[in-house]
C-alpha cells in the first residue's frame, strides 16, 4: 500500500495546480465509461474531483482495477493535474476546470451497495431509512453542510464570549434530580443501590453556584437532556449555549446577546441583522398573537371583539361571553376569494385545538356578507369593520371559546394561512424579545402554584409585595428571544437572596423538609455572599436549524433520535445484560423492575 495521505482535498485543485503531481483519497462518487476511458468523480467532505484512467497511460492491471470500482469504494490515487478537454469544463464545481490523470491507484476499502443513492442528493429517501444509516446519509452532503454550519456557529460563539470576558467552564453531567419542569433522565448508582443521578435538563444550579464562586462570567456549550414528548424542533438530547454573568442588568445582557447573535449570523451566513431587537411584553404577545413566540414576518394579528360581540344577537358569541370566554378575529387580507371549501378546511384544522367551529364574514363592495351578518345591526357592522381594519376583498374569521383555546387555535391558524398564501418571506429574519412573563402559573391538576420558568427566577423587584397579595399578577424578570416564531433562547435575573429563594419555594408548596432535601446545598450557598446575577441559554440546535434553512431539528444533529426518542441506527433504547442489572441491584422480570 502506498502512502494514502492527501496532498490536497477533493475541493481545492484549480488551474493554478496544472502539471502538479498530487495524491487524493476519498470515496467513489460516480463512475462513467466513455470511449475506452474511465472517469471517476472522487469525493471527500471538501468537494469533488474528476479522475481519468487512460489505458494508453496506466497498466492493463490498473485499468482493470479501475473498471471494478463501484460507488462508495474508498480509494487513493496519485496523478497529474491536467486541464479538462475543451467544452467539458463544469462551472458548478470549484474543481471544474481540471481533472487528474491517474498514474497510481490503491483500493483502500470496498463497499456494499448502499441502501439508497449517495450521489443523487435529490432522491427522496424515507427518513427512518436515513436515520438507520445516518453515517451514509451524512455522506450525501446536505447534512454534512449543516454540521459544518454547526461547527462555525460554535466557533463564533466561543470567540465572541471569550472576547467579552466569559470563561468556558464544564459542569457535571451526573447530578441531582431537581424539579425544573420536564421529566429527568435517571441513572442508577451501582455504589449506592436504590439511588439515582439525573442527567441535567440544564446547568442551571451549577452556573449560579459559579457566580457564588466569584467566576463572574461563565459560558458553556452544554449537552442537556429532557424526557419529554418530542416534535420537529425538539430532541431528548440537545445542546445549549449556556451563560451566566454577575453584576449586570437585563439591559446589559440583552445588548451582549444581540451582539452574539449578530456575530453568528454575519460570520456563518454573511447576513447583517439589526443591532437591537424589537421588544414586546408577554401579555401583548398572547393578546395580539395567541402565543409567547409569535412569527412577526407577516401581519394578521388576533383582534379581540368582545365589546362589539355583546351588541350582536349572535347566540354562539353571547353564550361564550356569558361563561367567561372571549371572541377574537383574524382579518385575512384578500381572503374574500376563499371558497366555502377553503373555509371548511380551516374550520376542520382548528378543531384539532378544541374549537367547535369558525364564524366568518366576507367584506366585498363595501358590505359584509355571510350567514351571521343578520345578527349584527348596520351600526355594529361598521364598528366591526373599523375595529379589524377591513378593506374590500378581506375575509374575517372569528373564534369563540375559552381564551386559552381561542389563542392556541388562532395562533396555529394564523401561521397556516400565512404559509398557504405565501405571506412569509423565507429570507426575512424577525427577532423579538418577549419580556415581563408571569412569575407563576396555576397547576389545576395538582391544585398549587408552579413556576412559569423555574424557581430560581427573580420577580420584578417592585412586584415582590404581590407574592403575598396576588401571586399570579407577579411579573418575572425573565426574557425570551424569539426568531421567526421559534423560541431560540430564554433567561432571567436570578434570585440572589436566600430568604426570597426560600419564600418562592414555600409558595410552590415545598415543605421545609423538601427544600432541605432537594435544594439545601443551594440555599446554604446563597448565604455566603451572592452577587446579583442573571443568565441565558440559547438552543444551539434551533439556531443552526434556522441558519440552515430547515424546519427539522434532526437535520442539524449528527446522530439524532426519532420523534419516539429512539436511535434507529444503534437500535436503542435496548435491553441490557443481566449482569449489569445485578451490579445495580435491579431485578427485571418482563415489564416489571424491582429493587433486589
Amino acid at each position: 500500500m502506498f502512502d494514502y495521505r492527501r496532498t490536497h482535498t477533493c475541493g481545492e485543485l484549480k488551474s493554478s495546480h496544472l502539471k502538479q503531481t498530487v495524491t487524493l483519497s476519498g470515496w467513489v462518487h460516480r463512475r462513467r465509461d466513455h470511449g475506452g476511458l474511465i472517469f471517476i468523480d472522487l469525493r471527500d467532505r471538501f468537494g469533488l474531483t474528476q479522475l481519468i484512467f487512460d489505458p494508453a497511460i496506466v497498466s492493463k492491471e490498473m485499468f482493470e482495477q479501475a473498471s471494478r470500482l463501484r460507488s462508495e469504494w474508498v480509494i487513493s490515487i496519485r496523478g497529474t493535474v491536467i486541464p479538462r478537454a475543451e467544452g467539458m469544463t463544469n462551472p458548478k464545481l470549484p474543481t471544474g476546470e481540471i481533472e487528474i490523470e491517474v498514474k497510481e491507484l490503491e483500493i483502500l476499502s470496498a463497499a456494499k451497495t448502499p441502501p439508497f443513492s449517495i450521489c443523487e442528493e435529490e432522491t427522496d429517501v424515507n427518513e427512518e431509512l436515513r436515520l438507520k444509516y445516518r453515517y451514509l446519509d451524512i455522506r450525501r452532503g446536505d447534512i454534512a453542510k449543516k454540521l459544518v454550519l454547526r461547527h462555525q456557529t460554535m466557533l463564533s460563539t466561543r470567540n465572541y464570549m471569550s472576547k467579552n470576558g466569559f470563561l468556558e467552564i464544564t459542569t457535571p453531567i451526573l447530578a441531582k434530580s431537581t424539579p425544573e419542569g420536564a421529566r429527568d433522565y435517571l441513572v442508577p448508582s451501582r455504589v449506592y443501590p436504590g439511588n439515582f443521578y439525573a442527567l441535567p435538563q440544564s446547568p442551571q444550579i451549577f452556573k449560579q453556584l459559579l457566580m457564588v464562586s466569584g467566576m463572574d462570567r461563565y459560558f458553556q456549550i452544554a449537552t442537556c437532556f429532557r424526557d419529554e414528548d418530542l416534535r420537529a424542533d425538539r430532541q431528548p438530547e440537545f445542546t445549549q449555549i449556556d451563560l451566566e454573568m454577575s453584576f449586570g442588568t437585563p439591559e446589559d445582557l440583552m445588548k451582549l446577546l444581540e451582539g452574539l447573535v449578530g456575530t453568528i449570523f454575519k460570520e456563518c451566513k454573511g447576513i447583517d441583522i439589526p443591532a437591537t431587537f424589537h421588544r414586546m411584553p408577554y401579555r401583548d404577545c398572547v393578546e395580539n398573537y395567541g402565543t409567547d413566540r409569535p412569527d412577526l414576518r407577516f401581519e394578521m394579528p388576533l383582534i379581540r371583539i368582545d365589546e362589539i360581540a355583546k351588541k350582536s344577537t349572535f347566540g354562539v358569541f353571547l353564550e361564550q361571553l356569558s361563561t367567561g370566554g372571549c371572541i377574537k378575529a383574524l382579518c385575512v387580507k384578500g381572503g374574500a376569494e376563499f371558497s366555502r371549501k377553503d373555509i371548511d378546511n380551516y374550520t376542520q384544522f382548528v378543531s384539532k385545538f378544541g374549537l367547535n367551529g369558525l364564524a366568518w364574514m366576507k367584506y366585498q363592495e363595501g358590505a359584509l356578507a355571510s350567514n351571521i351578518v343578520k345578527f349584527f345591526t348596520p351600526e355594529v357592522q361598521q364598528e366591526l369593520i373599523s375595529r379589524v381594519d377591513a378593506e374590500n376583498g378581506d375575509l374575517l374569521l372569528f373564534a369563540a371559546a375559552p381564551e386559552d383555546r381561542v389563542n392556541q387555535a388562532l395562533d396555529h391558524l394564523r401561521r397556516k394561512i400565512a404559509k398557504d398564501r405565501n405571506l412569509i418571506d423565507p429570507e426575512a429574519l424577525s427577532f423579538l424579545w418577549v419580556t415581563d412573563f408571569p412569575l407563576l402559573k396555576w397547576n389545576a391538576e395538582e391544585g398549587r402554584l408552579e413556576s412559569e420558568h423555574h424557581p430560581f427566577t427573580s420577580p420584578h423587584f417592585e412586584d415582590i409585595p404581590l407574592l403575598e397579595k396576588d401571586p399570579l399578577k407577579t411579573r418575572a424578570l425573565a426574557y425570551d428571544l424569539v426568531l421567526n416564531g421559534y423560541e431560540i433562547g430564554g433567561g432571567s435575573q436570578r434570585i440572589h437572596n436566600s430568604e426570597l429563594q426560600e419564600k418562592i419555594f414555600s409558595i410552590l408548596k415545598l415543605s421545609p423538609e423538601e427544600i432541605k432535601e432537594k435544594f439545601g446545598f443551594f440555599v446554604e450557598a446563597l448565604r455566603y455572599g451572592t452577587p446579583p446575577h442573571l443568565g441565558f441559554a440559547f438552543g444551539l440546535d434551533r439556531i443552526v436549524m434556522i441558519l440552515g434553512g430547515t424546519e427539522n431539528i434532526r437535520d442539524v444533529i449528527a446522530f439524532p433520535k426519532t420523534q419516539r426518542a429512539s436511535d434507529l441506527m444503534m437500535q436503542c433504547p435496548s435491553n441490557v445484560a443481566r449482569k449489569q442489572l445485578d451490579e445495580l441491584k435491579i431485578k427485571a422480570e418482563a415489564a416489571e423492575i424491582a429493587w433486589i
